[in-house]
């Protein structure tokens, strides 16, 4: 059994801030020009679309309108704490098994929130699936740094 990934950060907004932020403003923070199957695809991001509620998809929108799954939201308690399925697909390949994440948002008063990322359920993603959590591992570091950034504006 792989290792779940745990990321914390500090961000310098609110609790509703930074759960907005994240899921409702993702567009506008998250690194499209390295984390992307645009981007792996040597096209770019349009958009990012997110359904803020249970059932809703999070999907990516290239500049030629194909759109790419990365994920269903499946808890939805705002402004707390959600849950996902999620995986962005390399280019070419077949929406499957995903990985599940939780990002969890505590109030730590004077306008600061830590939120805790979890990914874990690894193995359904087969035979690949050290390899994915290893790019993993390193990519939610400068993702959650991002939103950190977009968090203090």
């Amino acid at each position: 059994m792989l290792e779940p990934i745990i990321k914390t950060v500090e961000v310098p907004c609110d609790q509703e801030k930074a759960f907005t932020v994240f899921l409702d403003e993702m567009e506008t923070w998250w690194p499209v020009e390295k984390f992307t199957t645009s981007k792996m695809s040597g096209s770019s991001v349009k958009t990012i679309k997110v359904d803020s509620k249970v059932g809703g998809k999070i999907i990516e929108v290239s500049e030629e309108g194909t759109e790419y799954l990365w994920g269903e939201i499946k808890t939805y308690n705002p402004y707390d704490v959600f849950t996902m399925d999620f995986h962005i697909p390399g280019p070419g390949w077949e929406i499957g098994p995903m990985s599940q994440v939780e990002v969890r948002f505590t109030d730590m008063g004077d306008n600061r929130t830590r939120v805790v990322l979890t990914q874990t359920d690894w193995e359904a993603l087969g035979d690949m699936a050290e390899d994915i959590r290893g790019g993993y591992n390193l990519g939610w570091n400068p993702i959650l740094e991002a939103f950190k950034s977009k968090c203090g504006r």
